[in-house]
């Protein structure tokens, strides 16, 4: 990228965020800090209103906004494999949103790039169903989480635990976070009904509502503490399973679906770790390599192997 289109992609840049600081920029194009500092000097010398704050980064001043700009094809084209994945992982409020925020985008674009998107549109297709039968997500509550989030307000829901189907109603949540794991949308937040922080699964929310109770302050990097404190704190089982060579590339998008940790090679193959917490899920995973895997650890999980073959052997035999 030449410097007169990184000069006018930090511009882009400094107008999506309210903050925007040097080490963010110098990350998105691969540059030093000292080049960032030079380009944001040339900005401000073109008649470019950028402001700084310690501890902060740059902001653009009020009232300044740049002009409509013209995409590339790549960039174009990005635009078009973003709009297929959302499709796919967001529920129909999300989906309403991102199309009418593409189709501005879409009307700025030259006749030229409007068609070949809509040509190459019918060769991009994303093969994933979320929901049985489906390609629904269940509920419209993306965006409604999302408001709670940007206005600080609790959320009200009706919720049914997995493990027993219990349905719990009106239980107040001042949430934490939106995270997407395991094939499925979270909420991450503090139930007030057990007092401690919690991870609902959207999937499994009957009824949900923004009420007008505020939620406490949140510091950036909150939502990470979680995960990090969830992973030490919780019970999970460790396990590890030898893949052999021929079989252990197989495994790079289904392994962290597993709880993966870490691996390391071993003979003509790989140790791989997974921290479970339900060893018949990881249980018939494995089964699909055949003998082409080995329990290294711990007896227990073989012990379930066992029993699904031999009721395997009953059926089919």
């Amino acid at each position: 990228m030449n410097r007169i289109d990184r000069l006018t992609a930090i511009l882009i840049q400094l107008q999506t965020k309210r903050w925007i600081t040097a080490a963010e920029i110098a990350r998105r194009f691969e540059i030093s800090q000292r080049t960032v500092y030079r380009d944001i000097r040339a900005l401000g010398e073109a008649g470019v209103p950028i402001g700084a704050e310690t501890g902060k980064g740059y902001f653009i001043v009020d009232g300044y906004h740049l002009p409509p700009v013209m995409f590339t094809r790549e960039e174009a084209g990005a635009l078009l494999f973003a709009d297929k994945l959302v499709g796919k992982f967001t529920d129909a409020s999300v989906k309403k949103w991102f199309a009418l925020a593409t189709d501005k985008i879409k009307s700025i674009l030259p006749e030229e790039a409007k068609n070949s998107l809509d040509e190459m549109s019918s060769r991009v297709e994303v093969m994933y169903v979320n929901q049985p039968g489906g390609g629904e997500f269940p509920n419209n509550f993306l965006s409604s989480i999302q408001n709670a989030l940007q206005e600080s307000k609790c959320l009200e829901l009706d919720y049914e635990a997995g493990y027993n189907q219990k349905r719990t109603c009106g239980r107040k949540v001042d949430p934490l976070g939106l995270v997407f794991y395991g094939n499925v949308w979270h909420l991450i937040g503090y139930c007030k009904l057990r007092k401690e922080m919690r991870d609902f699964r959207l999937d499994r929310i009957l009824k949900l509502t923004i009420i007008d109770e505020p939620a406490r302050l949140k510091k950036e990097g909150d939502l990470k503490k979680y995960f990090r404190e969830f992973w030490l704190n919780t019970d999970l089982f460790e396990v590890k399973v030898w893949f052999h060579n021929t079989i252990a590339g197989s495994t790079l998008s289904q392994k962290y679906y597993f709880g993966y940790i870490d691996e390391y090679p071993e003979g003509e193959g790989i140790i791989m770790s997974f921290a479970v917490n339900d060893y018949n899920y990881i249980a018939y995973w494995l089964l699909s390599f055949g003998d082409k895997i080995r329990i290294v650890h711990p007896g227990e999980l073989q012990e379930v192997m066992v029993a699904i073959v031999r009721t395997l052997s009953d059926i089919y035999l």
